[in-house]
């Protein structure tokens, strides 16, 4: 008997101008540069005889389709994706591509940026936007009290500052 899992919410289609650069990067260091060099692993790996038992061979091809898979993937997201470009006309607010600094109740500062889904393993001060954290600082401003609710129950914190900034890519 299989476990029903609902459909994960769709992922949000924006992404800043630094997460689609570093997308296409990453699409073309995998198709121009690490799928012809396992390719030929693979060939000369095949030119050795029996494929049933050989390791390289077995081995390069899964890595062949995981390649292809993230390629397929990458594509995929960079068709859909809208790019953010630009700073919204009222920057004193928190919108997408903001860098946001939060202070908690003991006083600890701490700063992220709001992104998208797909830009998260980049920096590990970047959350999504479909965080529950985002949400919830989504049009706040600076000075603003922010109520987060996690897993763990509610966290208050303090918007210190608001800013937008030009990221050379």
């Amino acid at each position: 008997m299989s476990r029903y899992r609902p459909p994960s919410p769709p992922k949000s289609a924006y992404i800043t101008q630094e997460g689609a650069h570093a997308l296409l990067v990453e699409l073309k260091y995998l198709w121009k540069e690490k799928r012809p060099a396992v390719t030929e692993t693979v060939r000369e790996a095949a030119a050795q005889g029996d494929r049933s038992e050989n390791a390289e061979y077995i081995y390069g091809k899964r890595q062949l389709r995981e390649i292809d898979r993230r390629v397929r993937y990458l594509e995929k997201r960079l068709d859909v994706c809208t790019v953010v470009d630009r700073f919204p006309s009222d920057q004193e607010r928190v919108f997408f591509g903001a860098w946001v600094t939060l202070e908690d109740e003991v006083g600890n500062a701490k700063e992220y940026r709001i992104v998208g889904p797909d830009e998260l393993d980049h920096n590990p001060n970047y959350i999504s936007i479909d965080s529950p954290v985002a949400r919830a600082l989504l049009k706040k401003q600076e000075g603003d009290e922010v109520v987060i609710r996690l897993a763990g129950g509610e966290k208050t914190y303090i918007i210190d500052a608001v800013e937008y900034r030009q990221v050379v890519t």
